[in-house]
């Protein structure tokens, strides 16, 4: 199971044409080598996350996910696919990544429709 296409706060990356061509490294690659600094991250999710579970979780992971006040600022925007990406974190804790990414799979975007 590889987490490199699931962000941190549920949207999938699997489908992301940066991500595929190494134009973007998700949330976590180089964190945990230092190639990278979580102090310089610009995502308040990415940053909170990987200080407390680390770069082999999501936020999914996280027992406060679904009270989280980080989390809830980017699901309260208007917008459908920040309703989709909090459904996909639920997804993933009910379900666990690997049911996550097979339904994930037939996406062409960072959302999608959950079985």
């Amino acid at each position: 199971m590889s987490l490199i296409a699931i962000g941190c706060c549920g949207a999938y990356c699997g489908t992301c044409l940066a991500l595929t061509d190494g134009a973007c490294l998700g949330c976590r690659l180089g964190y945990d080598t230092g190639e990278r600094d979580i102090n310089k991250a610009k995502c308040r999710i990415k940053v909170c996350c990987i200080r407390k579970l680390g770069t082999a979780c999501t936020c999914a992971d996280c027992a406060d996910c679904l009270f989280c006040a980080t989390l809830q600022g980017l699901y309260g925007k208007n917008g459908y696919k920040y309703k989709k990406y909090r459904q996909s974190l639920e997804f993933m804790r009910t379900r666990g990544y690997d049911c996550f990414l097979q339904a994930a799979s037939k996406w062409k975007g960072a959302y999608g429709k959950l079985p």
